[in-house]
């Protein structure tokens, strides 16, 4: 495969219909590019998510669905979704639509062959938020402010899961965190080991369908406790052990 599509679902019942729309109105153009995969992983929805998901995808002819028998986080549906995806580039997205499906060949075009991951940033000079509570914008950015002063000041947004990765990436410096702080895991981990991350400048929209299963303090805890980790690994001297590549550390 060039292209896996891995999408974690949780609860998601009233926004399957709006993915299935989106998704297949970029259908044609993901197809022009090469061959691609669709993986879904429900993560113990306590709904009707996973027998929807395979009436609405059953016309598709690459397309996973893997269930998890009880909810196990945003970390092990990441897990499970990267061991099931077969594509040179991992793209991975939220399913609730925050960030269009329709904007999927935008982000692809942005990995050029010497880029190793595209990742969205609504806080990008460029981006934008439109509709999205003030008190989650507020523990969202300051995270992404301490990571920049700790990591690379240059990427303005570390908590987006909208991202495109190279199958490499996840190979060299694999998840291993539990919840949402997984994605700044992945991001720092990466920028550590020397790989070259570029920011999509994209618009974080609130949410039409269902709930946010986010819970804004246990996530906040989550991150201080991996920035705590990266600060005494900066001030005892060490790093985060750079991951054996093909070479192509920058």
């Amino acid at each position: 495969m060039d292209l896996s599509l891995v999408i974690p679902c949780f609860n998601e019942s009233d926004s399957i219909d709006q993915m299935h729309a989106q998704l297949n109105e970029i259908r044609p153009e993901l197809a022009r590019r090469g061959s691609f995969e669709l993986v879904l992983v429900d993560d113990g929805s306590t709904d009707d998510t996973y027998e929807r998901l395979k009436a609405a995808f059953a016309d598709w002819e690459h397309v996973q669905i893997v269930r998890h028998e009880r909810n196990r986080g945003l970390g092990a549906a990441l897990r499970t979704g990267f061991a099931h995806a077969h594509g040179e580039v991992i793209v991975v997205t939220d399913s609730d639509g925050t960030y269009p499906f329709t904007t999927i060949p935008a982000m692809l075009d942005m990995m050029t062959p010497d880029v190793d991951i595209v990742t969205s940033s609504a806080y990008h000079p460029q981006g934008g938020v439109e509709g999205v509570p003030a008190y989650r914008l507020l523990f969202s950015q300051g995270a992404s402010l301490i990571y920049r002063l700790l990591v690379n000041r240059h990427i303005h947004t570390y908590t987006a899961m909208y991202r495109a990765y190279r199958r490499r990436v996840i190979e060299q410096v694999p998840p291993t965190l539990e919840g949402y702080v997984v994605m700044a895991e992945i991001l720092v981990n990466a920028l550590l080991a020397g790989y070259r991350v570029v920011e999509y400048p994209a618009v974080l929209h609130v949410r039409k369908f269902g709930q946010s299963k986010a819970k804004i303090w246990r996530i906040t805890k989550s991150h201080l406790r991996f920035q705590a980790h990266i600060l005494w690994r900066r001030l005892a001297g060490l790093f985060y052990a750079a991951p054996v590549t093909t070479g192509r550390v920058k």
